[in-house]
């Protein structure tokens, strides 16, 4: 008897699996491919690292909050309330370019230092010493 109920598991797991488990690895392969696609593309685009700091500097920023108070609809970033969209959306715009700017103020200080032995500081007390020096 217990082999039937260890067969029956087998069979649900199969089709939770079957359910479940392909469309995910579906999906999976597709952002692979896609992902590939795009690396290949952007061997012959010149101006695909400055795509991709501004893509980073954009997953480092906070996205906009709206906050809804009665009929009135404000819109939070970075602690600071605006009463349009359009205006919250350009100072987060403006923040992504301050960060992706900093990648490229920083990078030739990066190049030259590759040579050289690494700091005692771990990446986070670097990057907070860094986060220091600069205004927001």
């Amino acid at each position: 008897m217990t082999n039937v109920y260890w067969a029956c598991a087998f069979v649900l797991a199969c089709i939770a699996f079957y359910r479940f488990g392909l469309p995910w690895l579906r999906q999976f392969d597709a952002r692979n491919v896609a992902r590939k696609e795009r690396e290949v593309r952007d061997r012959s685009d010149a101006n695909a690292h400055i795509r991709h700091a501004l893509e980073v500097a954009e997953e480092q920023v906070e996205e906009i909050q709206e906050i809804k108070t009665g009929d009135v609809t404000r819109y939070l970033f970075e602690a600071e309330v605006f009463a349009t969209r359009d205006e919250a959306e350009e100072m987060r715009a403006r923040r992504i370019g301050v960060v992706a700017r900093r990648f490229y103020d920083e990078l030739p200080a990066a190049l030259m230092s590759r040579g050289e032995p690494r700091s005692h500081l771990s990446a986070r007390e670097r990057a907070s010493a860094r986060w220091k020096r600069t205004i927001h």
